[in-house]
């Protein structure tokens, strides 16, 4: 049991990853929309969801070529849901999440085949501004 629950532990303690969970509180997301948020490669996003999917801690669907994502509904790992409970209780006046907050607004306001296509780029000037703030001491 003890390798069960390291294998959570691992995967809530990397920042990318408690970043994606804290995202995915308010709902399904798309990878792209994700992808968008953190600023980081897809394939890099990709292997964050398939450890925290390892780990029990979300669960997946396709829809056509997208693949969503979203908290773990059933109990896949019997210390899954308590991490859940302890990261949706912290981090709520974190300025990282709080700017992923932020970020994941104006990402949802783009279609999802625009910004499947072009990333971070379909937020238009926004996107200029949230680099400046990610190397300014925003989010990273």
């Amino acid at each position: 049991m003890i390798e069960t629950f390291e294998t959570v532990a691992k995967a809530v303690a990397d920042r990318s990853r408690a970043r994606i969970l804290k995202l995915l509180e308010g709902g399904e997301l798309c990878v792209c929309q994700i992808t968008a948020v953190l600023d980081l490669a897809p394939a890099t996003v990709s292997k964050h969801l398939a450890a925290l999917k390892t780990a029990g801690l979300v669960q997946a669907r396709r829809d056509g070529k997208w693949v969503f994502y979203r908290r773990a509904e059933r109990e896949l790992n019997p210390y899954a849901w308590r991490f859940l409970a302890l990261l949706a209780a912290s981090l709520g006046d974190d300025p990282t999440t709080a700017e992923d907050r932020r970020v994941l607004a104006m990402v949802n306001a783009v279609p999802l085949q625009v910004l499947c296509d072009q990333g971070r780029a379909a937020l238009g000037p926004n996107a200029r501004a949230l680099e400046a703030t990610a190397c300014c001491g925003g989010s990273s």
